[in-house]
């Protein structure tokens, strides 16, 4: 720990002899805010705390994926149910399922807030909108309805069982 923690030590005393026990009647113990928000010193960090950073920065790249492929989902979502080839019936459930993806799109951003810290969650945020994008040239796939395959293309027999 060395000179630093002695250091930190000796500021905490320091701050702590300050306090007038004339303002804490009731005997309940004082916390003082300077500490709870002093900046964390590399130096005082453990041997662990180069792995807790690696694994805690991996982790915003694999939270800050899982936007992107949230805002990519968007994109197609919202083109095809933008499409004049759907139904009505097939828009209104296109628009339930993209009103569903914006929610999750929101909760995401706010589940890196609370384990990153907003700064953090802004960046990849601003990333991803900057960044995932779909080309016009890209046709979302159009998939046959049951309907229109034949029983012999379905594999269907004819036999209920």
């Amino acid at each position: 720990m060395g000179q630093g923690a002695g250091a930190l030590e000796a500021e905490a005393f320091r701050l702590i002899a300050q306090i007038d026990p004339a303002e804490f009647r009731g005997g309940r113990d004082a916390v003082i805010t300077e500490l709870l928000h002093a900046p964390l010193d590399a130096s005082l960090l453990g041997p662990a705390s180069r792995y807790i950073r690696e694994t805690r920065e991996a982790l915003l790249v694999h939270e800050a994926e899982e936007l992107a492929a949230l805002r990519f989902s968007i994109i197609l979502t919202a083109r095809l149910e933008a499409s004049e080839d759907e139904s009505p019936e097939q828009r209104a459930a296109l628009h339930a399922d993209l009103e569903l993806l914006r929610r999750h799109y929101g909760d995401k951003i706010d589940e890196i807030v609370m384990t990153f810290g907003v700064k953090e969650a802004m960046k990849a945020k601003e990333h991803v909108e900057r960044t995932v994008v779909a080309p016009h040239e890209m046709k979302p796939i159009v998939i046959q309805r049951e309907a229109e395959v034949g029983r012999e293309q379905s594999g269907e027999t004819g036999c209920g069982i």
